[in-house]
C-alpha cells in the first residue's frame, strides 16, 4: 500500500501522507467510507430470503448492540494500546502469539479479497438485468470479463495511479446519495398493508430464531470496515479521536443500514423481494417509482463499488505488506516498487481474488457465498481482538479507570463473534479453514527466513486443529455433505 497518500473519503480504509495527521470527521468519514460498500445494495434481498419484518427488527438490535461491543472494544484498544498501529491483526499478535497473530493477519486479508469478488459479482449481476449473458454474475462470460476489470485494476495500482480526491468525492457521492434518495422515497411510496403482511415472515422463513440466525452473516458482511480507524490510528492526531470516529461513523452506519432493510418490505411482498436479482435495491425502487429508479440506483452502485474495489485492494495489500514488516509474513511481501506500490503483496491479492472468482462458477448464488464466505473470515481476527481485550482489561486490575467496564464491554464482544461463528454455520467454517491451513506456507517461510524454529509446542497443536478442519471441509464438498 502507498503510504503517501490521504484518500479522504474514498469509501474504504485510507492513508494520511507521511508526518501528516488526520482529524476526527477525516476518520470518521474512513469509517464510514469503510462499512457503506456493496453489501448495503443487497440488503433486501438477503434479508428476505431469511427473515420477515420482526426478525429483521431483531437481527439489526442483535447486530447494532454487538458491533456497537466491538466498536467500543477498538475504542478501548486505541486508548490502552496506542503502541499497536496495525489493528485488528496487531491485536491478536500481542494477545495470543505469533501464529494466531499471522492467522488474523491472514483472515483479514483474504476477507478482503473475498470481498472484492462480491464487487465484481454484483456489477456483472447489475448488468447482467440488460445482457441477460452474464447472468446473476456467475457466468462464464461474466467471470471473464471480470477477470479483465481484475487485472486491470492490477495494472493500473501497479503504476502508483491512485484515487485523486475529485474521484474520492464522486465515488462518496455515488455511494451515498442512492442510498439516501432510496430510503425517503420508500418511506413515500410505503404500503401499510404489504408492510403489515411482511410482519412475522413467509412459509419459508421457519422460526423466529432460524429467522435472526440466517441474517446474521450479512449484518457482519456490510458492517465490515468498523475497524477502519484503527488500521491507520497512527495517523490520528488524537489518540482518543480514533475510538470516537469509530463510534460515531458505526452509528450512522447502522441507522442508515437499518433504514434501508425495514423500508422494503413495505414496497413488495417478502417472497417477491427474495426473488429479486442483486443488487435488490434497484428492483425495491423500481417497482416503488418506476424503471428510472432502477436505473439510479445501479449507477450508483457501479460507480460506488468501482472506487470500494480500487480502495480495498490497496487495503488488502497494505495488510500483507504491514505483516511483512513486522516479520510475519516473507519478506518479499514487504518489496515496494519505485511508485511506493507493494507490488508483490498487490499480485498475490489479485491471485486469491481471482481463485475466488473462478470459484463462485460452482456455487448454487455467486454473490451469496462470497458474501458469506467473507463475513466468516473475517470473524475469527474480529473474535481474537475481542479476547484481547478482555486479556487486557481483566489484568488491568479493578482500581485501573474504567477497566470494570471496559472488561463488560470486551466480554460481550467475543460473546458476539463467538455468537455469529455459530450463525455462519460448519459449512463457512470449515471453507475458512481450506484457507487457512494452507497459507501457513507464508508463516514457515517467514520463520525460515529468520532462521527460527517453524512452530512451538501450542502453534503445532493450532496447526494440527487447521489442517483437520482442511481435512474435513475436502471430504465434506467431496462427498456432498455441504456445497457451495
Amino acid at each position: 500500500m502507498a503510504h503517501g497518500e490521504d484518500t479522504e473519503g474514498a469509501g474504504a480504509p485510507v492513508t494520511a501522507p507521511r508526518g501528516v495527521k488526520v482529524s476526527l470527521p477525516t476518520l470518521t468519514a474512513l469509517v464510514v467510507g469503510s462499512m457503506v460498500g456493496a453489501g448495503v445494495f443487497s440488503l433486501p434481498r438477503r434479508f428476505a430470503q431469511e427473515s420477515g419484518v420482526l426478525g429483521a427488527v431483531i437481527s439489526w438490535v442483535i447486530a447494532g448492540f454487538g458491533m456497537l461491543m466491538l466498536a467500543f472494544v477498538f475504542q478501548t484498544l486505541a486508548v490502552r494500546r496506542p503502541d499497536l498501529d496495525a489493528g485488528v491483526y496487531a491485536y491478536a499478535k500481542a494477545g495470543f502469539g505469533e501464529y494466531l497473530g499471522f492467522f488474523s493477519a491472514f483472515g483479514y486479508w483474504a476477507s478482503a479479497c473475498v470481498g472484492n469478488v462480491t464487487y465484481w459479482v454484483l456489477i456483472m449481476s447489475t448488468l447482467g438485468q440488460i445482457a441477460p449473458a452474464l447472468g446473476g454474475g456467475d457466468t462464464v462470460l461474466a467471470v471473464v470479463l471480470s477477470s479483465v476489470g481484475l487485472w486491470g485494476f492490477f495494472l493500473l495500482i501497479r503504476r502508483g495511479v491512485k484515487e485523486a480526491t475529485v474521484i474520492n468525492r464522486i465515488v462518496t457521492v455515488a455511494k451515498l446519495v442512492p442510498i439516501l434518495v432510496f430510503v425517503i422515497l420508500a418511506l413515500f411510496f410505503l404500503r401499510p398493508q404489504v408492510f403489515a403482511d411482511n410482519i412475522h415472515g413467509a412459509a419459508h422463513a421457519g422460526s423466529l430464531f432460524a429467522q435472526v440466525r440466517g441474517t446474521m452473516l450479512v449484518t457482519v458482511f456490510v458492517f465490515l470496515g468498523v475497524e477502519g480507524a484503527n488500521v491507520y490510528s497512527r495517523h490520528a492526531k488524537r489518540r482518543a479521536d480514533v475510538g470516537r470516529a469509530t463510534v460515531l461513523g458505526f452509528l450512522s452506519v447502522f441507522a442508515l443500514f437499518a433504514s434501508v432493510t425495514i423500508v422494503s418490505y413495505g414496497i413488495l411482498p417478502m417472497e417477491q423481494l427474495a426473488q429479486l436479482p442483486q443488487p435488490s435495491m434497484a428492483g425495491v425502487l423500481e417497482a416503488a417509482v418506476g424503471t428510472w429508479g432502477k436505473a439510479f440506483v445501479s449507477v450508483g452502485l457501479i460507480v460506488s463499488v468501482l472506487g470500494a474495489y480500487l480502495a480495498w485492494s490497496l487495503m488488502a495489500a497494505e495488510v500483507l505488506f504491514v505483516a511483512a514488516k513486522d516479520e510475519d509474513m516473507p519478506r518479499f511481501l514487504s518489496r515496494v516498487s519505485t511508485a511506493d506500490v507493494p507490488v508483490p503483496a498487490l499480485l498475490l491479492t489479485t491471485c486469491l481474488s481471482q481463485a475466488v472468482l473462478v470459484i463462485t462458477l460452482f456455487s448454487g448464488d455467486a454473490f451469496d457465498f462470497a458474501l458469506d464466505l467473507t463475513s466468516a473470515l473475517s470473524l475469527i481476527p474480529y473474535l481474537l481482538a475481542a479476547a484481547y481485550c478482555v486479556r487486557h482489561t481483566a489484568g488491568l486490575g479493578p482500581a485501573a479507570p474504567g477497566a470494570r467496564r471496559d472488561l463488560v464491554v470486551a466480554v460481550l464482544a467475543t460473546l458476539y463473534t463467538a455468537f455469529l461463528l455459530y450463525a455462519a454455520g460448519l459449512k463457512f467454517v470449515l471453507v475458512s479453514f481450506l484457507l487457512y491451513a494452507p497459507a501457513t506456507v507464508l508463516f514457515a517461510m517467514g520463520r525460515r527466513e529468520q532462521g527460527r524454529r517453524i512452530f512451538s509446542r501450542r502453534e503445532v497443536v493450532i496447526f494440527a486443529v487447521s489442517v483437520a478442519g482442511a481435512v474435513i471441509g475436502v471430504l465434506a464438498l467431496a462427498l456432498g455433505w455441504i456445497h457451495l
